[in-house]
């Protein structure tokens, strides 16, 4: 049995309806109700003042009729967990894997999911990271509209199919990473504010702003992070868009929950880690509390993201305007960010703050060539072995998986899947659904895409166009990318060096008009040749030990075939 509990300081009576009887909550100090205990079951809902209109708990456990219907109680304990043995990981050595569990398998579920987690395993990541799971209104979703934060979006399995998830994946050694959105809520389903103040004046690029300074609702948040933690038994958990987060109290909310977050990590005896997304290029992301900072474990890194990109596809609209020479890159792949207190000409004035490399290290930054915001934000949601040559995009996994940062793959990408991921909704509402398309249209031309290419979010092609196509990991041209991501995550498991997050140990060579770079890793040497002609690189090494095409070391040089890299031992 589970007893109600609520922070409602905007009303003067709740009452609660569970099987078809009303009992009335009772007013505590600062805007709490408390109520009778419920079994574990029980579908119940408030209604609030003299409405009769029964809506669900902002807490919520589970909601298997959807964000409007009842809700229903759940025993956290019932599960019957088998990682006991589970010691968890951290990120110093880590390989991250996205997904988004509706798009992954056909099936579209976490059942389905787990049949693919030998898949990943043997590809060698470490980490899962999986797309937002919380409760959103309609079918399919990316899961950034979730309004039932501590809820399990019950067309993928609920509470109890994720729970399989995780335990499945602890069993396969992959440790599971949940996004978690803290900064908005989506536009249906929403009844937080008819409760009170979880919402404050202002709004960010996805909504109304979180009321982070009223300690209730910073411990709404705080609550539910712990929650996905302990009860989900979760490794870790990426925050979205932190600098959504509007806060001027004393202790940033990023703060408390990292403090919060270290407190249960050492009672449950295992590494927890947060990871924040944050475009505000700033360290303090990851310097330590008593250094001022935020306390976050680690931090997603666009500019790592955006110098590879535009470097390999040849991009250079938009936010990619500052990227794409080779020096950039030997700025991002030194000093983190290309933007570190420069000039950003997409923003239009100065950006970021330095990285010190004396106490930050390399595994810090989470880098990618792909993910759910860098093809899914694009017109049509095109993938980069769509915009970029077989050899570039080869190359870009050498200089990923080489590289000093924590590396992430977007799924389907050590296969270069041919499949897009475009944008897609299932809003129930008919002005929502119109409202939502007019709105990517308007944002992707203003990047400057052809906007005629696009689909309708609301159009179901756009879902089922998203879905993996695992037939394709067999085909030849397909398997021979599989077999080049293997080798690379197992060669950097294998050597130290190619790992190491040390900034201050990274250097490279380059000659931006003949198009080559040499990445030097410890007593391993990183040689590209960008160009379409067949090239020597200057660069001396004893052992040629991984090549995307022909290469042939010679005395002080290595000779590349066009677009090829190959990282040799000196």
């Amino acid at each position: 049995m589970s007893a109600l509990r609520v922070w409602a300081p905007s009303v003067s009576r709740i009452r609660v309806r569970a099987d078809g009887q009303d009992a009335d909550l009772q007013a505590a100090d600062d805007g709490w109700w408390t109520g009778p205990d419920l079994a574990p079951g029980t579908d119940y809902g408030f209604l609030l003042d003299d409405d009769e209109t029964v809506i669900p708990d902002p807490a919520s456990r589970r909601q298997p009729e959807g964000v409007h219907g009842p809700s229903r109680m759940y025993d956290q304990d019932a599960y019957d967990w088998r990682d006991a043995e589970w010691v968890g990981r951290d990120l110093t050595a880590a390989v991250v894997y996205e997904l988004h569990i509706g798009t992954f398998t056909p099936g579209a579920t976490f059942d389905a999911a787990i049949e693919r987690l030998e898949h990943l395993a043997r590809l060698g990541v470490t980490h899962v990271e999986v797309l937002p799971i919380n409760a959103v209104n309609g079918i399919w979703n990316w899961g950034y509209d979730g309004v039932g934060w501590y809820a399990v979006h019950e067309p993928l399995g609920g509470p109890d199919g994720f729970k399989r998830f995780v335990d499945a994946a602890h069993g396969h050694g992959l440790a599971v990473v949940l996004d978690v959105v803290y900064n908005h809520l989506g536009p249906s389903g929403n009844y937080l504010p008819k409760f009170g103040p979880y919402l404050k004046p202002g709004r960010n690029t996805w909504g109304d702003l979180v009321n982070v300074e009223e300690p209730a609702v910073r411990r709404f948040i705080v609550d539910n992070a712990l929650m996905w933690l302990r009860d989900f038994h979760l490794d870790a958990l990426r925050l979205d868009a932190v600098h959504a987060l509007q806060d001027s109290s004393p202790i940033h909310i990023l703060a408390q929950l990292s403090g919060e977050v270290d407190d249960l990590a050492a009672e449950l005896g295992r590494p927890l880690t947060l990871i924040a997304e944050s475009d505000l290029n700033d360290p303090i992301m990851i310097t330590p509390r008593e250094q001022g900072g935020r306390g976050i474990a680690a931090q997603w890194d666009d500019d790592v993201h955006h110098a590879l990109h535009s470097l390999l596809s040849g991009e250079t609209q938009g936010y990619y305007c500052d990227f794409g020479s080779l020096p950039v890159l030997e700025k991002v792949f030194t000093r983190a960010f290309l933007h570190d207190g420069t000039y950003s000409t997409f923003r239009g004035h100065d950006h970021g703050a330095p990285v010190d490399r004396d106490t930050v290290r390399g595994w810090q930054f989470v880098v990618c060539l792909q993910n759910h915001d860098q093809v899914g934000n694009r017109a049509v949601g095109d993938r980069l072995p769509e915009i970029a040559s077989p050899g570039r995009v080869r190359i870009g996994a050498v200089l990923l998986l080489t590289s000093p940062f924590t590396p992430m793959l977007w799924m389907g990408e050590e296969w270069a899947a041919s499949t897009r991921w475009p944008f897609f909704t299932s809003h129930p509402e008919p002005e929502l659904a119109r409202l939502t398309g007019e709105g990517r249209v308007a944002e992707f031309a203003g990047h400057g895409w052809d906007v005629s290419q696009m689909i309708d979010p609301q159009d179901p092609a756009a879902y089922r166009e998203a879905v993996l196509d695992w037939a394709e990991v067999d085909g030849d041209d397909h398997a021979a990318v599989l077999d080049l991501y293997r080798s690379l995550i197992r060669l950097r498991a294998d050597e130290a060096d190619l790992r190491d997050g040390d900034l201050r140990a990274v250097s490279l060579d380059y000659d931006e008009d003949a198009q080559w770079l040499v990445v030097h890793r410890g007593a391993f040497r990183v040689a590209v040749n960008l160009a379409a002609t067949e090239q020597a690189v200057p660069v001396a090494a004893k052992q040629l030990v991984l090549a995307t095409g022909p290469a042939r070391p010679e005395a002080d040089h290595v000779v590349l075939g066009p677009e090829t890299a190959a990282v040799l031992r000196t």
